[in-house]
């Protein structure tokens, strides 16, 4: 999984990506929230998923029109570009994900892109030595989070 650079909201959308799919190895992700339009509230589906990397960084899941997934810098603790009006969205926790770890986050281990027939991105794995979430585009993002036994 490669992150796309330049703007969120700019540039072809879902466009498959090549290079190093272990980008994010090594990684501590500190948070995971979802961005939601406010007035669905979180009880909504997040139209994307940010994960907080220690560090004051952060990566974004975005489900695009054609149901695949766009991943780009995030701009946490900011909202991205694409919400406007930025009154009417918000970042929120994601009820179905554990909490964090005691440590104080989850360790990345590997990432794994799922492709459709056009090899464009429909689905994201990134595994954790706890576990894996898997970020799968749709009409909204789905977040789930698979623990290691």
């Amino acid at each position: 999984m490669t992150v796309e650079s330049g703007e969120c909201g700019g540039g072809p959308a879902g466009r498959t990506r090549g290079g190093n799919a272990d980008w994010l190895t090594g990684s501590r992700i500190t948070a995971v929230h979802g961005v939601f339009y406010r007035p669905e509230g979180p009880a909504g589906e997040p139209e994307a998923v940010e994960f907080v990397i220690a560090g004051d960084q952060s990566v974004l899941l975005t489900c695009t029109s054609d149901w695949t997934l766009r991943v780009t810098p995030g701009t946490w603790p900011l909202l991205p570009d694409w919400c406007v009006p930025a009154s009417q969205w918000q970042h929120a926790a994601l009820a179905q994900l554990p909490p964090v770890p005691y440590e104080g986050a989850w360790t990345v281990v590997g990432t794994l892109e799922r492709r459709d027939g056009n090899g464009e991105v429909h689905e994201a794995v990134i595994r954790c030595e706890e576990g894996d979430f898997v970020v799968t585009a749709g009409d909204t993002v789905a977040v789930r989070f698979h623990h290691r036994h």
